[in-house]
This record gives C-alpha cells, sequence and structure tokens, in this order.
C-alpha cells in the first residue's frame, strides 16, 4: 500500500491540531490559551487549503 506525501502531511497537521486543542484545554484562560487554540486553526486551515489545492479538479487537463 501507497501512502502520499499529501496524507502524511494532513495527518501530521490534523495530529498536531488536536494536540494544540488538547494542550489549550489544560492551560488557563489567558494569551497562551488563545494562542495555542489560533495555532490549532491555522493548522486545520492549512490542511483544508493543501486538500483543495492538490485535488484533481483543479489540476489541468492532460
Amino acid at each position: 500500500m501507497k501512502i502520499d506525501n499529501q496524507t502524511v502531511l494532513e495527518a501530521k497537521w490534523a495530529r498536531q491540531a488536536q494536540d494544540m486543542r488538547d494542550e489549550a484545554q489544560k492551560t488557563p484562560r489567558g494569551p497562551k490559551r488563545d494562542a495555542l487554540a489560533r495555532k490549532a486553526r491555522q493548522l486545520e486551515t492549512a490542511s483544508e487549503m493543501e486538500s483543495w489545492l492538490s485535488s484533481k479538479e483543479l489540476l489541468p487537463p492532460k
């Protein structure tokens, strides 16, 4: 079974986002917690953008 780099990257970002969310839950309210939550959202957005940009629908016809 072949695993492509996109799948690995998206899984890495999803895992990092979940780790950030978990850490934010344990952190008291304040700037550090906000920064962790923001970073988690950025990782999710990056993963979605990567998926959109690499979709077959966006590739030029051959």
